[in-house]
């Protein structure tokens, strides 16, 4: 099998892929940086390197998979030397590729599908090791299952640790947290590394004039993310809230205090998401208080004390009453007057919105960007930050309702769940309230 030049960056992916501790290989952040290419040399070094062994090359739709990193693949192939249907065989109906020692690269489709939810169409995989390009598009779930099928396959016999590489450029999904974060933090694991890879890693002739027509013609946050590999900037155009604003929350010491004191919260049990408590004095953010754990019975009783520690009146207090538990409902009846939150509710006022949640979200937008809100407490900035910029909305429906993305979608897509985030929209509803009613 002839060799091929790596760059630096992908030798340096190269000799983590063939340890003995890596099982998360991450690499990208910019475009144009070799992902694509690392990767297929990888599957094609291994396929052909070890016979009989089973490779998974995978992407969110197996159609774009097809269009993209299959022509990679194939281009790879060929400079290799391998020539199709005398070393290797493509297969369209079944997507795979058939080598002529044996070992067989799948084309996997990674798409989330409502009919499969648990991915169970994996079930039957038994893999040496995977690729996964422009993993930040496909679901955290989908990997950690499909890691579960990796290192069935002549591992032990060749010797193989079992390995899966993500190819991605820059974006606040999943690969933040797993590999961004970590590695810029200095924190990472053994067995996860990232390599950060950008455009001028890359010495193809054709790259510099990517580079060149980005600048020129670009918007700040494509040039941040795919020329500079920036995971801080996001342009997706569903975003609800623009970074810079978000960053703002934590600046704008000149916000005022009112002594009008406010309390919204997000309520969560034992091995749920995180109970958020937000206390506010007008719209500066005095304290954040997040619980990880937290028996349902105590929930209203760890509210009335709080009420009292900083002095905030029932009437000014709000909590969502999405899927209450009955003792739960019973321990919060003490909060007499109290507020109710219903995120499916009607709008207060904003009849376009689909409901009060989404209503709530817009209002929220409104004054950050108009720099009205001041986060004084800093303990949970990053989390903050984290929850807002992964806001989106949807496209609008057929009657034009504005809406939010689902949360369980929302979750799908991050991992986790907007905690932070749902604790501040609830005191928009003091700032809504149509006179004469409430929700």
């Amino acid at each position: 099998m002839g060799k091929v030049r790596l760059s630096k960056k992908q030798s340096i992916a190269w000799r983590l892929l063939f340890d003995t501790t890596t099982l998360f290989v991450g690499y990208g952040g910019g475009a144009f940086s070799g992902k694509s290419y690392l990767m297929c040399y990888w599957l094609t070094y291994m396929a052909r390197t070890y016979p009989g062994t089973a490779w998974g090359l995978g992407r969110k739709e197996l159609i774009t998979l097809k269009k993209t990193t299959l022509v990679t693949l194939f281009k790879v192939l060929k400079e290799t030397g391998m020539l199709n249907e005398i070393h290797y065989n493509y297969n369209q109906q079944l997507n795979k590729i058939v080598f002529d020692n044996g070992s067989v690269i799948y084309l996997i489709d990674t798409a989330h599908k409502p009919s499969d939810p648990l991915y169970q169409r994996f079930g039957g995989l038994e893999l040496t090791g995977c690729a996964i390009d422009e993993s930040a598009e496909t679901d955290r779930k989908a990997i950690d299952i499909l890691f579960t099928r990796l290192g069935r396959c002549l591992n032990e016999q060749y010797g193989i640790t079992k390995k899966m590489l993500e190819c991605f450029n820059s974006a606040k999904t999943h690969v933040y947290d797993r590999y961004y974060k970590p590695f810029k933090d200095g924190k990472e694991t053994e067995s996860k590394k990232f390599v950060h890879a950008l455009p001028t890693d890359n010495p193809s002739p054709e790259v510099e004039a990517y580079v060149r027509d980005i600048l020129l013609t670009g918007e700040q946050a494509t040039i941040q993310r795919l020329i500079y590999g920036n995971f801080e900037y996001d342009d997706n155009p569903f975003a609800l809230f623009n970074y810079d604003d978000i960053c703002n929350l934590f600046t704008n010491s000149f916000v005022e205090k009112t002594s009008k004191r406010y309390m919204s919260c997000d309520i969560a049990y034992l091995g749920a998401d995180v109970f958020v408590v937000t206390i506010w004095d007008g719209f500066v953010i005095e304290k954040v208080i997040a619980i990880d754990k937290i028996d349902e019975t105590a929930i209203g009783n760890k509210l009335i004390l709080l009420a009292e520690q900083y002095k905030i009146p029932y009437s000014h207090i709000v909590y969502d009453s999405d899927g209450l538990r009955k003792f739960t409902a019973n321990s919060l009846k003490k909060l007499v007057a109290a507020r109710t939150f219903t995120n499916n509710a009607q709008p207060i006022k904003g009849k376009n919105y689909r409901n009060l949640k989404t209503e709530c979200a817009f209002k929220l937008k409104e004054l950050i960007e108009a720099n009205l809100i001041y986060c004084q407490d800093q303990e949970f900035r990053k989390q903050i930050i984290a929850d807002l910029e992964n806001i989106c909305r949807e496209p609008l429906d057929d009657v034009g309702k504005i809406k939010l993305e689902k949360k369980s979608a929302h979750k799908l897509r991050t991992g986790r769940s907007p905690d932070f985030f749902d604790s501040l929209i609830m005191r928009m509803v003091f700032e809504l309230k149509a006179s004469g009613g409430w929700v």
